[in-house]
């Protein structure tokens, strides 16, 4: 396997994983704690999902063929929470992600080369996909403090439990060694 070809593999991956942080962060909250605010200028767990995913749809709906930044994209509205329900929140953020998966899944090495503009700002595919990745592993990030904050005590962790390291690692290292992925 190449470089490129690994590479292509791992956002994927890399993708798919920090989608799953953010649905398991989501689904613990309930219809109104997605909605909670901790302060009057913070972003709620609905805001931070909806902004995602207007992100998500203008960056790659018709990737590779026009701008990153639609037209139709209203960004200042990303931040208005004004869904009804969970479910129509959670309708919007997976149509968000099915644009990232509808782009990235058919790539191939040759792509990482092209262009991709945003904002008209030219980046290799490569750097667009680096750059987006960044993006939502930080907003992602923010949904699990969120989520973790309101739930307390109540929390389940979405990685090594608190005080659990030391039997994680115990477990890992009794393995053979191999090459793989984390996720």
């Amino acid at each position: 396997m190449t470089f490129q070809e690994n590479y292509l593999e791992n956002i994927r991956k890399l993708f798919r994983y920090y989608k799953s942080m953010g649905d398991q962060s989501l689904e613990r909250l309930t219809e109104e704690e997605i909605h909670f605010r901790f302060e009057e200028n913070s972003n709620n767990a609905a805001q931070i999902a909806k902004h995602m995913a207007g992100n998500m749809l203008s960056r790659w709906t018709d990737f590779l063929n026009s701008d990153g930044e639609k037209e139709w994209r209203n960004r200042e509205n990303e931040f208005v929470d004004d869904f009804k329900t969970k479910a129509d929140l959670m309708e919007y953020w997976e149509k968000g992600w099915n644009a990232v998966f509808t782009a990235i899944d058919p790539l191939q090495v040759e792509d990482l080369e092209k262009v991709a503009y945003i904002r008209n700002e030219g980046h290799s595919v490569l750097e667009a996909i680096n750059r987006q990745l960044g993006h939502y592993s930080y907003h992602v990030g923010q949904l699990v403090v969120i989520s973790k904050a309101i739930k307390g005590k109540n929390w389940q962790s979405l990685s090594i439990p608190k005080g659990q390291s030391k039997a994680f690692n115990q477990e890992k290292f009794q393995q053979d060694k191999s090459r793989k992925n984390f996720i």
